[in-house]
């Protein structure tokens, strides 16, 4: 009997051992996972690292290809481009003017009624038209295109015939519009340009009968060097309308022009959204591949198309290469990859899955959800950041419904918040160098004066939504500037620059300025 008790007790004290040497061996696997994960994550965020030092690297590297640019066509990947918008928006405009901005799936026609300095604008108006989808394909420029701006055409004359009698112009006055086209277009006038090529992440060849996007997912063909005026201008006069496309606009410069009418001191504007760009005020004489006449204000709008600047002062991670590398434009838009919407949350997915596939981030298996690219979005990104809850359950809302990973630990659900917030912080540091380095052309990173006052008008839903994206950015610019010469510059946010700010340049430009003013 007690030999049996003692073989029990052997047993026994055996399976405790046992279990005790899974338990520490699990632990230990688990504790070997966690230590590589914080490699990873501690190595990625070293490789972001945006010390000011290099924050002001890349902002030089800014200046010297704005410098380039401007000095001759193909000079740097900057194309600073000529906007021939000379006269900006005053903010003593009067009259009914209207735009077109054809941005996506959907096209906005508005109408602004804008009184002078007393009553600025009287009245806007805007409605908003889905492109039929069967209009976004075709087998040919000329059907495609026919179709497409004839159905705009048949939209505007729609609105603008459906005005009441307060909207009637004076006899023989003919309506004037702005037409914003948000992609690089290659200006030849105020109102004529030529499509370059198309981004926000989407590459297309430049050759005649080709598809192109208009920042959507639905292709439209074209062919890539068509002036957008020209064929617009054709499909309104098949509607019977007179109505003169009086200039072609960028969203950048529209947001410019939009920031300008309300304040004099805006000179410069970005939009920071699903792609970004920047636009602002340069000194007509500091353009020496400009070879017409310097305009009367001595002034021209400059359209950088700053999302295809590049440098070797840019914090790049391997992330960012694969990120390019599989992109439909590989080697361009560098900066807008590493700053713009489109691409923060999948730069956030590419970490989690090498975190997954690496370290078992998430387990055994790697979450097939998390191989899907794009399939975390920057709004996703944004909400994880944004989470104030005591047990981060923001974060493990989103991981279920858009990953389909659940039951993560406290600890997991912490470090991904830390992954937003290196992403973010890097991508809303560079954003702020960029601007430095627009003002540093502009001579106005110093305080010249007592009275001096600079604005930046910004736009778009990342700067607008991303709350902390946007305080990093405006606290990351005050830092460049210094205390003296940050007191004297003012990020202010624009809204709808795409859409006002076309009508505001019509105006500005309007063919009737000199009768008015008589």
């Amino acid at each position: 009997m007690r030999k049996v008790v003692i073989g029990s007790a052997v047993i026994c004290a055996a399976t405790a051992c046992a279990v005790a040497a899974l338990i520490v061996k699990h632990r230990m696997k688990k504790s070997g996972r966690w230590a590589r994960a914080e490699a990873i994550v501690n190595d990625f965020e070293e490789k972001c690292a945006t010390p000011i030092g290099k924050l002001r690297q890349v902002a030089d590297a800014m200046m010297v290809e704005m410098h380039a640019g401007l000095a001759s066509e193909g000079g740097s990947k900057l194309k600073m481009l000529i906007s021939y918008v000379d006269s900006l928006p005053k903010g003593d405009e009067k009259g009914l003017f209207y735009a077109l901005d054809l941005g996506g799936t959907n096209f906005r026609v508005i109408r602004v009624q804008l009184g002078g300095k007393e009553r600025g604008v009287i009245n806007q108006e805007a409605e908003e038209v889905s492109i039929p989808p069967h209009l976004m394909v075709g087998s040919s420029f000329v059907c495609a295109a026919l179709e497409l701006f004839d159905f705009i055409a048949s939209e505007v004359a729609r609105f603008v015939t459906s005005e009441s009698e307060e909207y009637q112009l004076p006899a023989g006055r003919q309506r004037e519009l702005g037409f914003t086209f948000s992609f690089p277009v290659r200006q030849t006038s105020l109102a004529s340009g030529t499509l370059i090529k198309w981004t926000k992440g989407f590459s297309i060849e430049e050759t005649v009968n080709t598809y192109y996007p208009i920042r959507s997912h639905l292709f439209i063909e074209v062919t890539v060097g068509e002036d957008v005026v020209s064929e617009l201008t054709k499909a309104i006069e098949r509607q019977g309308l007179d109505l003169r496309v009086a200039a072609l606009v960028n969203d950048t410069v529209g947001t410019l022009a939009g920031g300008r009418y309300y304040d004099n001191d805006v000179v410069a504007a970005v939009i920071l959204g699903t792609g970004t760009n920047a636009a602002y005020v340069e000194r007509a004489h500091a353009i020496p591949k400009w070879h017409g006449l310097l305009p009367k204000s001595g002034e021209m709008v400059i359209n950088m198309e700053w999302g295809n600047f590049r440098s070797s002062h840019l914090p790049l991670t391997e992330y960012d290469l694969s990120l390019d590398t599989e992109s439909l434009n590989p080697g361009e838009q560098i900066f807008e990859k590493l700053i713009s919407g489109m691409y923060l949350g999948e730069i956030l997915r590419r970490v989690l899955l090498s975190l997954a596939e690496e370290a078992s981030f998430f387990g055994d298996t790697v979450p097939p959800k998390l191989m899907v690219p794009f399939i975390l979005r920057t709004p996703h990104m944004s909400s994880m950041h944004l989470d104030t809850s005591s047990d981060l359950r923001v974060v493990a809302s989103k991981l279920k419904d858009i990953l389909g990973i659940s039951n993560t630990s406290f600890k997991t659900r912490k470090m991904i918040v830390k992954l937003c917030d290196i992403i973010a912080k890097r991508g809303a540091r560079l954003s702020a160098a960029g601007i430095f380095g627009i003002l540093k052309k502009q001579g106005r990173d110093v305080l010249a004066t007592e009275k001096q006052r600079t604005v930046v008008a910004l736009d778009g839903g990342l700067f607008e939504h991303y709350t902390t994206f946007r305080k990093i950015l405006e606290s990351t610019l005050a830092e460049m500037l210094g205390k003296e010469a940050a007191s004297s510059v003012i990020i202010k946010h624009a809204n709808d620059g795409s859409g006002i700010g076309a009508a505001l340049i019509a105006a500005a430009h309007s063919q009737y300025l000199e009768l008015d003013s008589s």
